[in-house]
């Protein structure tokens, strides 16, 4: 996952979760209390501010030792924090999605999930890109991203 912070000047900051070492993975969890990285994950999807706002934490305490998540806050997050999911993520979401329509021998199920999927996902165009390394890149010829 990406997690993308903008500053007041316009600019955004990405840092991605796969750039996490374990141990930073473990103390997000532990400020979580006790969340597991999966859920967290779910969480990031469903752009939760909180471990959004810890995974941006763990970032930047690799230049501030002493920052405590109790004191580490993100005014205006609505408008600052966003969560995407990056291309590995959407191979394995795709890959799934194809091997359950292809036993049901339908590309309906994975043309449902395609707007949900780019709008989830970082670059759009990694989803085009999935669905062609699948076999199934005729389903998003000309297929824009949904608005909601």
């Amino acid at each position: 996952m990406i997690v993308t912070y903008r500053h007041d000047d316009g600019t955004s900051e990405q840092v991605s979760t796969d750039d996490l070492s374990a141990i930073e993975s473990a103390d997000i969890e532990e400020v979580m209390n006790g969340t597991s990285w999966r859920e967290i994950e779910d969480q990031l999807r469903a752009q939760d501010p909180t471990s959004m706002r810890a995974v941006l934490w763990a970032f930047r305490r690799r230049a501030d030792k002493d920052l405590k998540f109790s004191e580490f806050d993100v005014p205006g997050w609505r408008r600052r924090l966003s969560a995407r999911i990056e291309r590995a993520e959407i191979d394995d979401v795709l890959e799934s999605l194809v091997t359950e329509a292809l036993a049901n021998n339908e590309d309906a199920a994975v043309d449902a999930m395609l707007p949900h999927l780019r709008k989830l996902a970082h670059a759009q165009s990694d989803v085009d890109a999935a669905l062609d390394a699948l076999g199934k890149g005729h389903l998003v010829k000309g297929l824009e991203a949904s608005e909601v």
